[in-house]
Parts: structure tokens; C-alpha cells; sequence
């Protein structure tokens, strides 16, 4: 049998549905405007810079920098994720700014401006396995 990490569940629905098809076939997408060319991030309904509706999902190169971080050593999930776990929060090429975990780095190794990429890593929730994006380490 082959177990894969719990999670807490992941937002599902309108929009974020095609966010985690994408991920599911290796592949990070976010939306992007049709107007003005800028990347929106968390899913939204329109532009965050110009208002826009003409959103569509355009791929992304997973590259990134590492802006913050932190360790959660209190059981926010009661018993999902083993603690302590850790957060970053990555600058993706894009612009965007993407909310993460760490891929085989922990808070002792990170570097403010540290360049890292984009892998991921089978996980499940109560609607089932998915691929979360992850960084690691450039």
C-alpha cells in the first residue's frame, strides 16, 4: 500500500478546480490577463491590476525567489500535518507571490532572495490525492 502525505483540504470549485487539474498533470498554471498581460494569484474573477475579466490560464516557469518563511510548531490541523511543518512564501518570476511549503530545505537554510523551483508532491485530502506544488532549493 502506498501512502501519501495528508493535508488539510484544498479550496475546490469554480476556478480553483482548473488550478489543480493543471498541477495534477505536472504543470503550474496561474491566471493571466487578457488586458494587460499580468498574472493574478490567488484565483480571482478578474484582474487584480486593471479589472479585467479576461482571464486565462497561462503556464508559469516555477522559478521563484524565497521572500519569507516560518515554522508552525503548534497543531493548527489536530493531527493532519505532523508539526512542526514549515511555510514559504515565494516570489515566482511572474510576480506573483505563492504561498508554499519547503522541498527538502528547512527554516535553517533559507536565505532571504534565495532562488528556488518549483516540484510536486503527491498528497491527499478528503476529496482524494492531488499534486501540491512545492519549492526546492535551486
Amino acid at each position: 500500500m502506498n501512502l501519501v502525505p495528508k493535508r488539510p483540504n484544498r479550496t475546490l470549485g469554480p476556478g480553483h478546480d482548473s488550478f489543480w487539474e493543471y498541477c495534477a498533470k505536472g504543470e503550474m498554471r496561474l491566471q493571466c490577463c487578457g488586458a494587460c498581460g499580468k498574472f493574478t494569484w490567488p484565483v480571482a474573477q478578474a484582474c487584480e491590476y486593471c479589472g479585467s475579466a479576461e482571464l486565462r490560464w497561462e503556464p508559469v516557469s516555477g522559478k521563484g525567489r524565497l521572500v519569507s518563511w516560518s515554522t508552525f510548531e503548534r497543531d493548527y490541523y489536530q493531527g493532519v500535518i505532523p508539526i512542526p511543518y514549515g511555510n514559504i512564501l515565494v516570489e515566482l518570476e511572474e510576480g506573483p507571490l505563492f504561498l508554499s511549503n519547503p522541498a527538502g530545505f528547512t527554516w535553517r537554510e533559507a536565505v532571504p532572495g534565495m532562488k528556488v523551483k518549483l516540484t510536486f508532491l503527491a498528497c491527499e485530502d478528503s476529496a482524494g490525492r492531488f499534486e501540491l506544488p512545492v519549492f526546492e532549493r535551486v
